[in-house]
């Protein structure tokens, strides 16, 4: 790996900085990018690192901020905004692609953009915990069933989000939920469906959302039918479940304001001393046609712990020459296994 060659975007962010201290205590000098000259230069000067201030509204000025780059990591979000102008940079540029969405929307979008347009450079979103270990997860489960024709996954929410999760999650609650029929995506009500799942310590209450792997389990897996739950304090899931019958009261400007408002008064995320406690939890099902079901846990650290190692290690190995051209998933570049790679991460068949 070559100093230089990376470039993370949105470097003032809460995971983006969590993802720029990985990097330099390996010795790592990725360029720093942002829109701000003000914020990206402070964490620049943080920690001795090149930096640039660029947006994404002219292609021009884009693609000449990618010259000579080896791989962008976008770490601005929502993803809904920047994925697409950076990616198709990217392309003319020649630079490979990665992030750390967990939007269904961009992934879908990503996946037509690479499939298409791109028979050279890498594009591969949700490199963090949206969706490196569920994906693996799923590619697992179907190695273990290789006929499978449905597949739930979920996983147990433990701490708060980042600003910019939160951003995400508030600016989508209207949208409603949804899951895969058929190869299909198919849109359906928030909380769609519920059901209690053991994530090792018993069964708890768990609602359908809609989880990036919708898309990426789909091209991992060619499973077509696909549920993603979460399990999460009873506030979280009662929230998700209001958004069914207040999703257009939710997406007014006064009550999008009223509740950023409210993400911008809390911490920008868990401190290092919660992400050392925390943990996280996931859960796997197949099922074929004659009924038959297999079935798989999966225990890893704190999830933006986790994604700031999973992020710089996937770029890391992308500039060392393991990317694949066009559209990919975690599991389509480095395997099932790949999640096992990281500290305190298990896998249990039941």
């Amino acid at each position: 790996m070559t100093n230089g060659e990376i470039l993370i975007y949105g470097a003032s962010g809460y995971t983006a900085q969590l993802v720029i201290e990985r990097a330099t205590l390996e010795g790592a000098r990725p360029i720093l990018a942002g829109r701000s000259q003000v914020k990206t230069k402070a964490i620049a000067d943080q920690y001795n690192l090149p930096f640039r201030v660029f947006g994404l509204e002219d292609p021009a000025e884009l693609e000449n901020n990618l010259t000579g780059l080896s791989v962008v990591l976008n770490c601005a979000g929502p993803y809904s905004r920047t994925a697409m102008h950076m990616a198709k940079a990217c392309i003319k540029a020649g630079v490979h692609y990665l992030d750390i969405t967990g939007e269904i929307d961009v992934f879908e979008s990503l996946a037509k953009l690479g499939n298409t347009t791109a028979p050279e450079v890498m594009l591969m979103p949700g490199t963090g915990f949206d969706v490196v270990p569920s994906d693996c997860l799923a590619a697992h489960l179907k190695r273990r069933m290789p006929d499978a024709t449905s597949l739930t996954l979920a996983f147990q929410a433990i701490g708060a989000p980042s600003h910019g999760t939160a951003t995400t999650m508030i600016e989508n609650l209207h949208r409603g939920g949804m899951i895969r029929r058929d190869g299909r995506l198919t849109p359906v009500p928030s909380a769609w469906a519920t059901r209690n799942i053991d994530f090792g310590s018993g069964p708890v209450a768990a609602v359908s959302i809609p989880w990036g792997d919708i898309a990426t389990a789909w091209v991992s897996t060619g499973i077509a039918n696909i549920d993603v739950f979460i399990s999460a304090p009873r506030p979280t899931l009662l929230t998700i479940k209001a958004s069914r019958y207040l999703g257009s009261f939710m997406a007014t400007t006064f009550i999008q304001k009223l509740l950023k408002a409210q993400i911008d008064k809390a911490p920008a995320g868990p401190n290092a001393l919660q992400r050392s406690k925390g943990e996280s939890r996931l859960w796997g099902e197949v099922r074929n046609a004659q009924g038959q079901v297999a079935t798989a846990r999966l225990n890893t650290i704190e999830a933006y712990s986790l994604t700031a190692q999973t992020a710089w290690d996937i770029t890391k190995r992308t500039v060392n020459g393991e990317a694949r051209p066009g559209f990919q998933t975690p599991s389509t570049v480095f395997g099932a296994d790949y999640i096992l790679n990281f500290p305190n991460t298990t896998r249990t068949d039941l």
